[in-house]
């Protein structure tokens, strides 16, 4: 059974039903959880995405210590949680539910690349301390331009973080890695030129893992065993 912590609207629990996997999915929204029941029904994969549950990744305390196979908190989840003790007691409750010797997968918002991110498109920002000032000293934003409040990670402090808990880091990916505020020029390239797509595929798949790579991600993973 795999636990889809934060889950939102199920697209990473319909894609394990499809692989065959159980899954438990669990968010906090309400809407979200009645648009995965939904995307699960047409999707045929009800019968394995077990249940969908309304709840907080900080408290996961419905479940018993090593309940799950594997844990995946996939989109950023954890980063929405920007008070620090509620944010660790999440990773705590993820790796507390996970059975030992199990993977687990978990994805954040990079520091750098939000950073990055204000240069190109927000430039008049970064003279507010209260915004650009304290995401790029302690990776705090308690929101107001924007976005939601959120708590950007660097490298280093994610896995920092789960080696505490005795946690294996066994790679830290960056997810869009080199095409990193690169969206726009990313689709037309797969759009328009195919053979040069599988280029850049194959050299996003050599250098996703560089930790240079993972810096400038605006999203990347840990991958880790309890």
């Amino acid at each position: 059974m795999i636990l889809d912590a934060g889950g939102g609207l199920g697209r990473y629990s319909i894609e394990l039903g499809k692989s065959g996997h159980d899954v438990v999915l669990l968010d906090l929204s309400p809407e979200m959880l009645e648009i995965s029941r939904d995307q699960a029904r047409k999707s045929r994969v009800q019968h394995r995405v077990r249940q969908i549950i309304q709840g907080s990744i900080d408290d996961l305390s419905r479940f018993n210590d090593e309940t799950f196979d594997a844990v995946i908190c996939l989109g950023g989840a954890l980063c929405h949680i920007v008070d620090e003790t509620r944010r660790e007691g999440a990773i705590d409750e993820l790796v507390r539910v996970l059975k030992k010797g199990s993977p687990i997968f978990v994805s954040v918002i990079g520091r750098l690349a939000v950073l990055v991110n204000q240069l190109v498109l927000f430039p008049e920002q970064i003279e507010i301390r209260e915004v650009f000032q304290r995401v790029r000293d302690i990776g705090d934003y308690y929101g107001g331009y924007g976005f939601a409040p959120c708590h950007f990670y660097l490298p280093e402090e994610m896995k920092e973080s789960f080696e505490e808990r005795r946690v294996e880091v066994l790679e830290l990916v960056g997810l869009e890695g080199l095409a990193s505020e690169h969206q726009k020029e990313t689709n037309s390239l797969a759009r328009e030129y195919p053979e040069a797509w599988k280029v850049w595929w194959n050299t996003h798949l050599g250098t996703c893992t560089h930790p240079a790579s993972v810096g400038i991600s605006e999203h990347f993973m840990i991958i880790g065993r309890k």
